[in-house]
């Protein structure tokens, strides 16, 4: 038996809005509707399962993507919102290059803090 994340919750003022922007954002297909939720399936099977709420608190979300995906999402990044090279949010209008990757920090709609990275953290 293995243990894998299937899915997880991501509260949003407008679950349908953040999702797709997310989706547009990564390349992905749109979300599609399951009961009260917006849902993003990612390529490895897991799901970010985005519901209304009026209370946010502003979470992390990694997304390790293929190096030649890198540079057309970055851009869409770039279009959409702010971005950051590191965590903290000190370094806007920057990225990284940690483990000998790529990497940004970017917002979703709701505060949201995004990450895109080439390589795992601790790789190199």
């Amino acid at each position: 038996m293995t243990v894998a994340l299937n899915h997880t919750i991501v509260p949003a003022t407008d679950k349908m809005a953040s999702a797709t922007f997310l989706a547009n954002i990564l390349g992905l297909d749109p979300p599609v509707r399951f009961g009260p939720f917006a849902v993003l399936e990612l390529d490895n099977g897991v799901s970010l399962d985005y519901i209304d709420a009026t209370t946010i608190d502003s979470r992390h979300f990694a997304f390790i993507v293929d190096d030649n995906l890198f540079e057309p999402i970055f851009e869409r990044i770039k279009a959409a919102t702010r971005y950051y090279a590191d965590p903290m949010r000190s370094r806007p209008g920057e990225t990284n290059d940690h483990d000998g990757g790529r990497g940004v920090y970017f917002d979703d709609p709701d505060d949201h803090l995004m990450e895109v990275i080439t390589r795992p953290y601790g790789s190199q």
